[in-house]
Order: structure tokens, then C-alpha cells, then sequence
């Protein structure tokens, strides 16, 4: 699998598209992207990883800020693109912009898959989009991994 990170373009990349929605939170979430990076390699179509390797964490979080924005737009892209969509919640994070991934992409059943660990503190409510918008949901980051790997290959 090809891998792309933020903020580099995608253009013309193989299919499936996949984008790997979920905690980052500055850097202090786990590096959980690498794993999934490591167990997808092996097949074909584009990872979209937007753990950005370059990212500053005093950039202004502002529109008018140009790396800021073209980070946000990026992953806005990356998102609307996509084939598949991962999002993984990391317990030991609050992840608002994962939740906001969430609620950006419910709507999409049968192209999202979610993990979201016992532990997080708004899993309940992971719990309730899920299951009202159908989608599947993994409390583990292994079988959510198995999973993602499931739909690329369908779509190969």
C-alpha cells in the first residue's frame, strides 16, 4: 500500500483510498497510524495518513494561518475522497477533532469503520452514532486493523 502523509498530494493514487481518521491530539496520542501503516503494506491502493511529520504545535489554530489551513483542508479532502475510513479514538486523549471526524463521516455506513477502546471518555456516545448510523464499531485496535484490511482487499 502507498502511503501518503499530510500534507503531500494525493493526485491520481491508487485505489482503494484510505483515510485514517482519529486521535493525534498534538502528538500526545499513541503513534497508532505506524501500526496500521505496518499491517496494511502488503496490499494495494493509498493510505492517507494525516499524522503530519513536520507538524508545529505552535502554528495559530486560525484560518488565516496558511500551514494550519492547509493541514485542516488536507484532511477535509482526504475524508471527502476516501474509499475507507478508520477512526480510531485513544483512551487516553479527548480527540474533538475525532469526534468531529465522527460526525462528519456518520452518515457514510459500509465505508466507515470505527475503533473506539473502552476507556475513552465520550464512548457512550461513540457507541449511540455508531449504532444509529450503522457503523461498525471495535473496541480493540487489532480486529478494527483486520477489518480495515477486509475492505481494502473487497475493493481491490
Amino acid at each position: 500500500m502507498n502511503v501518503v502523509k499530510a500534507p503531500a498530494p494525493w493526485g491520481d493514487a491508487l485505489r482503494p483510498l484510505v483515510f485514517l481518521a482519529g486521535s493525534i491530539e498534538m502528538g500526545a496520542a499513541e503513534p497508532w497510524q505506524a501500526r496500521v501503516e505496518n499491517a496494511l503494506s502488503p496490499l494495494g491502493g493509498t493510505l492517507l495518513n494525516p499524522r503530519r511529520d513536520d507538524w508545529d504545535a505552535s502554528w495559530v489554530q486560525s484560518i488565516a494561518n496558511p500551514p494550519f489551513r492547509e493541514q485542516v483542508e488536507w484532511e477535509l479532502s482526504g475524508l471527502r475522497s476516501a474509499d475507507i475510513v478508520g477512526i480510531y479514538f485513544d483512551p487516553a486523549t479527548k480527540s474533538p477533532i475525532t469526534l468531529l471526524e465522527l460526525g462528519l463521516m456518520a452518515t457514510r455506513a459500509g465505508t466507515v469503520l470505527v475503533c473506539c477502546p473502552n476507556g475513552f471518555w465520550r464512548r457512550g456516545n461513540v457507541e449511540i452514532v455508531c449504532a444509529t448510523y450503522h457503523l461498525e464499531l471495535f473496541d480493540h485496535l487489532d480486529p478494527f486493523v483486520v477489518a480495515l484490511a477486509r475492505e481494502v482487499l473487497d475493493r481491490l
